[in-house]
């Protein structure tokens, strides 16, 4: 089995990491791997926003458990030391599906590295606050950009969970 095929099916959702940050040189081509995911018509409409301050980690963090109805949760990102923000400008006709291609080259690319990764929701909610917008307006994105995801980032803490089983009826021929 090829090694990119390994990767696909190695990749898990991870849910605790180590407090140290992630390498440079690992953010970087994870990075990389985002930028050349493929998009409609070859538009590009993504925009990714590495966040590593921890205190807007947690007022995001913090967000998220209310737009979840879990507020009592320790952390909305699970601990991960690095989060990649995916946004998409809504004026392109395939913005969520070309964002989500990001999000999984991202997450594919964590893997080959031997980086844990989760995808974590409600990054919308968030960021269509005035809070939200304000944060987008403070580091020069203009546009009418939604969040599609964080993508969490850091060295696992623990085993790497197994795969869940897959369900029957997940593919279908026609032939």
């Amino acid at each position: 089995m090829n090694e990119t095929i390994k990767n696909l099916l190695a990749r898990r959702s991870i849910r605790k990491f180590k407090p140290e940050q992630i390498k440079e040189e690992e953010l970087s081509l994870i990075l990389e791997a985002g930028k050349y995911a493929a998009s409609g018509k070859n538009m590009q409409p993504t925009r990714m926003v590495v966040i590593q301050n921890r205190e807007i980690l947690n007022k995001l963090s913090d967000m998220n458990k209310e737009f979840l109805g879990r507020p009592e949760m320790k952390d909305a990102f699970f601990g991960a030391p690095t989060v990649i923000l995916v946004l998409a400008d809504k004026a392109s006709p395939n913005y969520l599906y070309d964002g989500s291609l990001v999000m999984g080259n991202l997450m594919t690319a964590a893997t080959s590295l031997g980086i844990g990764s989760c995808w974590i929701n409600r990054a919308k909610q968030e960021f269509e606050t005035e809070y939200g917008k304000s944060l987008l307006k403070e580091w020069g994105i203009e546009g009418d950009y939604e969040g599609i995801g964080h993508c969490i980032l850091g060295y696992i803490d623990g085993e790497l969970p197994k795969a869940a089983p897959r369900k029957e009826d997940f593919v279908t021929y026609v032939r």
